[in-house]
C-alpha cells in the first residue's frame, strides 16, 4: 500500500504488508532497522559494517497466532490473493530513528550508508537462520520511516547578536540576525532578518548567508561531519555610521548540492528522489547511541568589512516536512 511509514512521537504507522506463497515450507517474516557504515563490499572479507539496531520477527505460516488488526487495504489485496494470502502487520518501537542516507559519490556503488527499514519474508525451518539463505527463498522490500513537523508551536525564531570593535576604531558594528520562526519546511524560503548599526568609520561590503548541515555518526564510530549546503552572498552595503534593517531570503536545496559525498539525505527508495535530511528530534529519555545518525542545521550570517575583518553570527535552524493533508488513495481493480 506504501512505502512511507509516519513518526507521529506517540506513536509509528505500522507496518502492514501482504503475503502470497505456495504453502508448502515454514515461512517468516522479519522487520529489520539497520545502521550501514562502509562499503557493503567488504562484508564479503569479513568486515561486516552492518548492525541491526532493532528486529522484529513473525512465523506466517504454518499459523503461529499472529492475528493482525485488517485495515480496508489488507482485505482488498487479500480478496485479490485468495486462501494462498497471508496478512501481517508490525509495530515499530517509537525510539527507533528515522531514515537517513548519506550521499554516495559519483563512483560509488552498492548499498549507501545510513539507517535504513527492511521488510524481508524467508522459507526457512528457524526464526532467524544463521547459515546464508539462497535468494531465491526470499524476497525484500526497503521501507521509509519518516517523520513530520509538528503543529504550529507558536514559538518564535531563534535570535543571536554581537558587538565588535576594530582596531583603530573607537566604535563598533552591531549585529542582530534572527529567524521568524522556529520550525521551516524543505523547500521553502527562510527568511533572514538582519540588523546592523555600523558606528565604525568602515563599510560593510558585503552580506554572505551560509547554511550548514552538521551529521554526527553516533554509532561505530565518533564522526562528525560538517557539509555546506547552501553559500550566498548578498551585495548589501552599509556605509560609515549609518543602519541596516532588511529581510534576506535563502532556500537550501539538495538539487544545488546533487554531487556532495557524505551529504545526509531523508532516506532513498532505489531511485527516487529525495530532500535534504529532516533535523533528528530527540525525546526525553532516548538514546542517542540507538538514533544511529543525527542531523542538525544552523545559519551563519557574515558581515566581510572594508581593511579586513567580519563580524558573524550563528543561528540554529530546524528543517522538516509539513503534514500532509488526508489524501483518498484508490487501489486498482487489476
Amino acid at each position: 500500500g506504501k512505502r512511507d511509514y509516519v513518526d507521529h512521537v506517540q506513536n509509528v504507522d505500522p507496518v502492514a504488508h501482504w503475503l502470497m506463497f505456495i504453502l508448502f515450507s515454514t515461512v517468516f517474516v522479519k522487520l529489520a532497522c539497520a545502521f550501514h557504515y562502509g562499503r557493503e563490499d567488504l562484508d564479503v572479507i569479513g568486515l561486516s559494517f552492518r548492525k541491526d539496531i532493532w528486529v522484529k520477527h513473525i512465523q506466517l505460516y504454518p499459523d503461529a497466532g499472529h492475528k493482525p488488526n485488517l485495515t480496508p487495504m489488507h482485505g482488498c489485496l487479500l480478496k485479490k490473493a485468495g486462501e494462498q494470502g497471508r496478512a501481517f502487520t508490525f509495530d515499530i518501537a517509537t525510539n527507533l530513528p528515522c531514515s537517513v542516507t548519506l550521499q554516495p559519490g559519483p563512483d560509488n556503488a552498492g548499498k549507501a550508508c545510513g539507517v535504513d527499514f527492511e521488510v524481508k519474508t524467508y522459507i526457512a525451518t528457524e526464526t532467524d537462520p544463521e547459515e546464508e539463505l539462497d535468494r531465491k527463498d526470499t524476497a525484500r522490500m526497503t521501507v521509509r520511516k519518516i517523520q513530520f513537523a509538528p503543529d504550529a508551536t507558536g514559538a518564535p525564531g531563534p535570535k543571536a547578536d554581537i558587538c565588535k570593535s576594530f582596531m583603530m576604531s573607537d566604535k563598533p558594528v552591531h549585529l542582530q540576525a534572527s529567524l521568524e520562526k522556529e520550525i521551516y519546511y524543505h523547500g521553502d524560503p527562510i527568511n533572514v532578518n538582519i540588523k546592523v548599526k555600523n558606528e565604525t568609520s568602515r563599510t560593510v561590503t558585503k552580506i554572505k548567508i551560509i547554511v550548514e548541515q552538521t551529521t554526527d555518526v553516533v554509532l561505530y564510530s565518533a564522526d562528525k561531519y560538517t557539509k555546506t549546503v547552501l553559500a550566498q552572498d548578498f551585495g548589501e552595503t552599509i556605509d560609515a555610521h549609518s543602519t541596516f534593517n532588511k529581510s534576506l531570503a535563502v532556500t537550501p536545496l539538495l538539487a544545488e548540492n546533487k554531487k556532495k559525498r557524505g551529504l545526509a539525505l531523508d532516506g532513498r527508495l532505489k531511485d527516487e528522489d529525495t530532500n535534504l535530511a529532516s533535523n533528528t528530534i530527540i525525546r526525553p529519555g532516548m538514546d542517542k547511541e540507538v538514533l544511529g545518525i543525527l542531523v542538525s542545521y544552523k545559519i551563519k550570517v557574515n558581515l566581510m568589512v572594508s581593511s579586513g575583518g567580519d563580524i558573524q553570527v550563528e543561528l540554529p535552524l530546524i528543517l522538516m516536512h509539513p503534514k500532509p493533508q488526508g489524501k483518498l488513495i484508490v487501489l486498482p481493480n487489476k
